[in-house]
């Protein structure tokens, strides 16, 4: 259950990356009296999924650590 924790904990993290990154690209910055306002039109749900699988991997791997103390 560990190993599977760690796979789900480096998955989870490399998708939040990734679909970050890809996220913060496709927003758009307009400028109104010296300000900057950004809106986005990304999807975020593949970012809110990577996070979910960060989490489930965190749980598995505390999980596995009480079951073997």
């Amino acid at each position: 259950m560990r190993i599977a924790g760690i796979i789900l904990l480096v998955l989870g993290l490399i998708g939040i990356i990734a679909f970050g990154i890809q996220a913060i690209q496709e927003s758009e910055s307009v400028s109104f009296l010296g300000i900057d306002i950004v809106a986005s039109s990304a999807n975020w749900t593949p970012v809110i999924i990577s996070g979910v699988v960060l989490i489930i991997g965190l749980v598995m791997m505390s999980f596995a650590n009480k079951q073997t103390a």
